[in-house]
């Protein structure tokens, strides 16, 4: 896959709000403080600092971060995300770097990948569904998570919100 070294705004309009995505689209703050200035990634910003990976986040990048929103982490199995946050350098890492793909990828880009995987940040990949202008993750169990908010502009980066937690294994 080839990232985008551009940031166009561009969107397939079913899958995003515009206007989230252009009151975000100039901003200069990195990945990390961009998530957490929306205010509906507590979650991921709880776990990123209990994994030890927000200052990889707040690098150089770039990065394309597909990030579960905190209705995204309610709906993973009760005690999963407590278990997950005692050992938080193993699995909850691992998965979190699952949501991470190197490069800046804008939705122009992912919606040319139909039927392709993508390599991850931890490691493993996750397949692209596209239909009807709809962009599917196909994470390494079979579950199925919708992107739907993209092109969020973050000055090393771009975020893509989804509607689930992506796992690596089964």
């Amino acid at each position: 896959m080839t990232p985008s070294t551009t940031a166009p705004s561009t969107m397939a309009p079913a899958m995003s709000s515009p206007a989230a995505a252009t009151s975000l689209a100039k901003s200069s703050a990195d990945i990390v403080d961009t998530a957490v200035a929306a205010g509906s990634f507590k979650t991921l910003a709880t776990a990123l600092t209990a994994a030890g990976l927000v200052d990889t986040l707040k690098g150089p990048g770039p990065f394309t971060v597909f990030a579960p929103t905190d209705a995204a982490f309610a709906k993973l199995p009760a005690g999963t995300l407590e278990t997950l946050l005692k050992e938080p350098k193993g699995k909850l890492a691992e998965i979190l770097k699952y949501h991470v793909i190197s490069g800046k990828v804008m939705a122009a880009d992912v919606v040319k990948l139909n039927g392709q995987k993508v390599k991850t940040v931890q490691g493993a990949e996750i397949s692209i569904q596209v239909t009807g202008g709809m962009v599917t993750l196909v994470d390494a169990t079979g579950q199925k998570v919708n992107v739907v908010t993209t092109d969020i502009a973050a000055s090393n980066g771009v975020i893509h919100v989804i509607d689930a937690v992506l796992l690596p294994t089964a």
